[in-house]
């Protein structure tokens, strides 16, 4: 498994795009740290972003890893063209002249994007740390380190989406087609949940239950947006409304589930379309 990692690392190292991307990526996610910085002043009014709790244990969990999930379509961009370059440049076939399975050339691909997930929540872990000790106004053990199951559902997002990136790369073969067809599917679920909503089960939550299937809907629904957890927003929610925000925010078990069984199913089908593909 190493050597066929060294292998995927060695060819996106050498390609400057790629390189430029990942490292964009990881800078980007290093922003989030800048957020603290953020002051608004009308007047008398004025809000300091990192006074509002957003850095505090254990809400960070949830806050650091929904915001970085908006930013993984820079590695998504990498995954795509990785497999839009093996066509272009002719590697697959030379990996597979050269003596590699097409179930190695699979799992070559999908290491790559378990580090690649993993790599981002190893990062978003040790950001977060530090963000809370420095503005978390609980720095208790138990506080700090509970809700990681955020990290845990961040880590399994990745792995999901990137696997259907993985998918689409090597069913479309050119990147650009392969992430408009991303973008086409994005589009296709919420109109799809739209009218399952306001047409077909009005009045009923039959329609959440059935989105909750789609495989882009199942990978967002893991980290819900974490914006109206905050006192400051659900106050204001009372004022307006005359009662706080009622939500679930809880990462469940059998969500976690439904992404991993579309990840199996991306990757089976990555390989059983490489199988049958004359290449």
């Amino acid at each position: 498994m190493k050597r066929l990692l060294d292998i995927e690392l060695q060819k996106l190292w050498k390609n400057r795009a790629s390189k430029v991307l990942i490292i964009a990526y990881f800078v980007l996610l290093s922003f989030i740290a800048l957020i603290a910085s953020i002051k608004f002043e009308f007047g008398a009014f004025k809000l300091h972003i990192a006074e509002q709790g957003i850095f505090n244990f254990p809400y960070i969990w949830h806050f650091n890893t929904w915001i970085a999930a908006i930013l993984k379509l820079f590695l998504a961009i990498v995954i795509v063209s990785m497999m839009a370059n093996e066509y272009s440049y002719g590697t697959l076939k030379q990996n597979l002249i050269d003596g590699m399975s097409k179930r190695e050339f699979i799992q070559s691909k999908f290491s790559t994007v378990i580090l690649f997930a993993f790599s981002s929540t190893v990062f978003i872990f040790i950001m977060s740390l530090v963000l809370g000790y420095s503005f978390s106004s609980y720095n208790e053990i138990g506080i700090v380190f509970s809700d990681l199951e955020y990290l845990l559902a961040y880590f399994i997002k990745l792995i999901g989406f990137f696997s259907f990136c993985l998918f689409l790369g090597i069913l479309v073969k050119r990147s650009a087609f392969a992430l408009g067809f991303l973008f086409v599917w994005n589009i296709a679920e919420g109109i799809a949940i739209g009218l399952m909503k306001w047409k077909l089960f009005k009045d009923t939550n039959i329609a959440e239950k059935v989105s909750q299937f789609f495989p882009l809907e199942s990978m967002s629904n893991l980290i819900k947006e974490p914006f109206t957890r905050l006192s400051v927003i659900k106050s204001a929610g009372e004022m307006i409304g005359g009662k706080a925000f009622e939500k679930d925010y809880s990462v469940h078990f059998y969500e976690i589930l439904i992404v991993l069984a579309w990840t199996v199913i991306f990757v089976l089908m990555s390989y059983k379309i490489l199988q049958k593909r004359d290449l």
